[in-house]
């Protein structure tokens, strides 16, 4: 029997056999320009050629971690997979159970291998970096990830503000960086490194937009990509290595609010091909919650005059929805924004138009209070149920006590909305080989998925760029090109770069929501599809990938548009368009 003498091997069995713990190493990534921090929406770097420009996006992919031994040798933490991004507050990752000792240097991949780039991404639970409902960086359609996806606007040559997209991807473009960095981990370290932004786009090969061109998707002899390729082992350097505090070591781990000592789990239905969704470990589905919550979303006790329930500013053959320009209060009162859909919340991170909701337990509560909407205190609502049967059992069955609290009618409610799935459209069937497009089905799902870049010989439509993936959603807030007053995400967050910004809403079930946009200005699908079209505004916070087009928006005949409307309309699920209740 030979023997074995591997230094990682021996090291472990060393641990073991002294009782020694395994070391955990956070890696923090901020990105950087010129060794500053970065600064989202200014215009004010600028690159070789002398073109200022702004850098609004930073997402990106790193895999393949190895530390090396004082030997020379390598520790390969084969499992290990981030996803990072600076404006979603993804800025670092965490390397655990590694065994404690000394090395010298860290070495990681911005990208991922074929067999991770190339796996079905339906399989990863919601936390998982490579759930493309978490990251938005999975190619869907033509399969595959973004490695790295860097946006922002720029000055043309005749000083128009134009948009930027680069798309780094495909297998031969996963890129390998390695630093030097002594470590001697013996319990938690903390490992901070720079990502110069500068760096990526000037050395050793220096990309100016008006001569390698604004966008890129990564197909092969792409200089954009090749230059970024080239960049990037540069880019990257070791700022400081910390150990970490007892504070920054202690995880919060969630427990079941209220469950009671009897509960019936409830299934929760979504398609094979979506990601898996990020369901609250707090407020576990059950039967008896989600009873609760469906009987308070139909009540009409909610408002103050008992004259309007959710439901009937949410109707499912309108998916979810009310027709309305923008909601009506119970008493009568206009809201200035459209109403929302309520289906697959179970995939979105935060709620209504601007993002002012982090949980859906948040959002329940706001329309029920909200002077303009239902305008019932909080306190008035909870004596109402109180005195009226069934409402002390239905809480007693649900939390194991009768007693009412807003915290637990909006855990109810959230349990009942997530349940709302959608996910048996025409456009699903013909996935399953159950159904085929109609030609001009065929034609617009083709626009639809296809990126718009004549440098390229590409002439699609750039939908799938917001709309991409199995949800024809984004997490993301775009600012799309509309004029008016509403400053958007503004409002939520006080930052001058997100105004006119929008959620980016799921086009599922898109032919029952008109009107559309945030304030419902459309009425048609057609005068939705044909604004990206011709009356696109621009503004220094519109989203790069309509900013790269010239003005108006993506050059789309009257054909084109008739295609992608025909194909919006095969994503209508039968379920809800001859629905008459929740």
């Amino acid at each position: 029997m030979k023997p074995l003498c591997t230094t990682g091997l021996a090291l472990s069995l060393l641990l073991l056999l002294t009782g020694a713990e395994a070391a955990t190493l956070e890696i923090a990534i901020t990105p950087k320009v010129s060794g500053e921090p970065l600064q989202p929406a200014s215009l004010r770097y600028q690159t070789s050629a002398g073109e200022s420009f702004s850098i609004t996006r930073v997402s990106y992919l790193v895999s393949g971690f190895a530390l090396q031994r004082s030997d020379g040798s390598w520790l390969e933490i084969s499992n290990a997979v981030a996803w990072l991004d600076p404006e979603q507050s993804r800025n670092s990752l965490r390397l655990e159970k590694i065994p404690a000792g000394e090395f010298r240097s860290v070495r990681f991949s911005v990208g991922l291998s074929p067999e991770r780039n190339h796996a079905d991404p339906a399989q990863f639970p919601s936390g998982h970096p490579l759930n493309p409902n978490l990251n938005g960086l999975h190619w869907s359609w033509q399969g595959g990830y973004i490695f790295l996806a860097l946006e922002g606007l720029w000055r043309n040559s005749a000083g128009e503000l134009d948009g930027w997209a680069y798309h780094l991807a495909r297998d031969t473009n996963a890129t390998r960086i390695t630093l030097a960095a002594p470590l001697a981990l013996t319990r938690e370290m903390r490992l901070d490194l720079d990502f110069d932004l500068a760096a990526l786009l000037n050395a050793p090969r220096p990309v100016a937009f008006g001569r390698e061109g604004s966008s890129t998707h990564s197909r092969d002899g792409d200089p954009i990509a090749a230059a970024l390729v080239a960049n990037l082992p540069g880019a990257f350097r070791v700022r400081n290595v910390t150990s970490l505090t007892d504070a920054e070591i202690a995880v919060a781990h969630p427990k079941p609010l209220y469950l009671p000592a009897a509960f019936t789990p409830q299934p929760f239905q979504m398609s094979a091909t979506f990601p898996m969704p990020d369901l609250p470990r707090d407020n576990p589905l059950t039967i008896e919650r989600v009873a609760l919550g469906k009987t308070l979303f139909l009540d009409q006790r909610l408002s103050i005059n008992d004259r309007q329930s959710c439901a009937d500013c949410h109707m499912p053959e309108k998916g979810f929805t009310d027709g309305r320009r923008t909601a009506r209060g119970a008493e009568g009162g206009i809201g200035e924004r459209n109403t929302m859909p309520l289906f697959n919340l179970a995939w979105k991170r935060e709620f209504f138009w601007d993002g002012r909701a982090r949980s859906l337990r948040e959002q329940v509560l706001q329309p029920i209070q909200d002077p303009l909407e239902m305008h019932q205190p909080l306190t008035n609502l909870i004596a109402k149920l109180a005195a009226t049967a069934p409402y002390p059992v239905l809480f007693s069955n649900a939390f194991g006590s009768p007693d009412i609290t807003s915290e637990k009618i909006s855990l109810a409610l959230e349990n009942y909305l997530l349940t709302l799935t959608s996910f048996d459209s025409s456009f699903d069937r013909v996935l399953r080989g159950e159904a085929h497009f109609t030609a001009a089905e065929q034609r617009g799902f083709e626009l639809f998925s296809t990126e718009y870049d004549p440098r390229r010989g590409q002439f699609g439509a750039d939908c799938f760029h917001c709309h991409g993936g199995p949800l024809f959603q984004s997490q993301n807030f775009a600012n799309n090109g509309l004029e008016g007053a509403d400053r958007g995400r503004e409002r939520a967050t006080g930052r001058a770069a997100d105004r006119r910004k929008f959620a980016v809403p799921s086009l599922r079930n898109c032919a029952l929501t008109a009107p559309y946009m945030h304030d419902g200005r459309f009425p048609t699908l057609e005068a939705a599809v044909g604004h990206y079209a011709t009356g696109v505004v621009r503004s220094a916070t519109l989203d790069p990938n309509l900013a790269k087009h010239p003005d108006g928006g993506v050059a789309l005949s009257a054909e084109d548009q008739r295609a992608i409307v025909a194909f919006l309309k095969t994503l209508t699920d039968p379920a809800l368009e001859s629905s008459h209740g929740p």
